[in-house]
């Protein structure tokens, strides 16, 4: 485990901390006045190999090769010119700091880091972080990998869990969730919705999912997996009869034959390692689901009757009301769609770009 020190007085700036990947849903934007929660689970960190927030610039701004370097195969609208690397926390993990009042930004309900650092060492007074409250933005504090130092210090470190462990926990993500709003008519209130996680998840999926699809239609498992991705790969792919097969794969499940062309398999939530097949699919191209959303796919939850109370015998099952459901159809997050497109080197193939700049377009209602 590692703690972060203030790089200049070298104070102690944050809780014991064990790295984990960055989650899928790190950069998205979710809704209008919406209450997103803490993005990262206590105790862990991550580090965004990409530079988050201003100064910026515009595509036209940077030579191509430059853009290439940095891992950017295709336009985009801007580009943050900020330190890359920043390591991201929960807010509840940050020690011996102290917010700056000037650097509000341009928030609507909290904080949303467009000044830049709004955190300072309380020992040193040195900017060290931002922390990220406002609405529609998933609750983080990033620490500036050019402002603090990492620090191994002694504890337990434990091994990371075996696929089948992870199995067994069974902490998957449920696909709908009530999502809390601020400044309603009548103060705070909710809806229900699809889970921004599959959201974001589903983009992220999505992008690798077009690519694995060679320019052929694709067709997915039936069910949620063809709900959540199904008619995206319809309107981005060519008409006809599928010619590419998707399937879902992974720890647990059976294997899959030679004639399976595409795998949408689990990432390890403490490495970051993709799931790898052996036998007849180790050729298939694997495409990577957040391990939450993949262990919902395999195995929904059943919605089961549930023993009744208030006047009812107890030992009389009840099945209704029924469980809520959005009345709308899912849609990837659009961001992390195009976030994780124009960072595949495949982008730069004609007929992706051309998907591509029909979506900056507009031209395709799929998000």
């Amino acid at each position: 485990m590692f703690v972060f020190i203030c790089a200049r007085c070298g104070a102690e700036l944050t809780v014991p901390l064990s790295q984990v990947p960055l989650p899928a849903h790190a950069r998205q934007t979710y809704g209008n006045g919406v209450q997103l929660p803490v993005l990262m689970e206590s105790g862990t960190f991550a580090v965004d190999p990409d530079p988050w927030g201003g100064p910026w610039r515009m595509w036209d701004e940077i030579d191509p090769g430059e853009a290439e370097a940095r891992g950017i195969y295709a336009p985009v609208y801007a580009l943050s010119d900020s330190t890359p690397g920043a390591i991201v926390i929960a807010p509840g993990d940050i020690r011996g700091t102290r917010l700056i009042p000037e650097k509000r930004g341009g928030a609507c309900c909290g904080l949303d880091g467009a000044d830049g650092p709004n955190m300072a060492c309380e020992t040193c007074d040195l900017p060290v972080a931002t922390r990220i409250d406002d609405c529609s933005l998933w609750q983080a504090v990033r620490l500036g990998s050019d402002a603090v130092r990492r620090v191994l210090v002694d504890g337990v470190h434990t091994a990371p869990y075996s696929w089948a462990e992870l199995v067994e926990r069974g902490e998957s993500t449920p696909p709908f969730e009530a999502i809390g709003t601020w400044g309603g008519r009548f103060g705070s209130s909710h809806y229900w919705s699809w889970s921004p996680q599959w959201e974001a998840a589903a983009g992220q999926t999505l992008a690798h999912l077009l690519v694995a699809s060679k320019g052929q239609p694709v067709k997915v498992p039936n069910g949620l997996t063809a709900d959540v991705f199904q008619r995206s790969l319809d309107t981005l792919l060519p008409a006809g009869p599928p010619r590419r097969r998707a399937v879902l794969a992974g720890p647990g499940e059976p294997s899959a034959g030679a004639d399976v062309d595409i795998l949408l398999v689990p990432v390890h939530p403490q490495t970051g390692q993709t799931w790898t097949p052996a036998g007849p699919a180790a050729s298939a191209y694997p495409v990577p689901l957040p391990l939450g959303v993949w262990l919902w796919l395999v195995s929904p939850h059943p919605y089961l009757p549930v023993p009744a109370s208030g006047g009812i015998p107890q030992d009389v099952l009840r099945d209704d009301p029924l469980p809520p459901r959005p009345n709308y159809l899912f849609r990837a997050d659009r961001g992390s769609f195009q976030h994780t497109l124009v960072r595949l080197p495949a982008v730069r193939s004609p007929w992706i770009r051309t998907i591509l700049e029909n979506l900056q377009e507009g031209s395709a209602d799929i998000f």
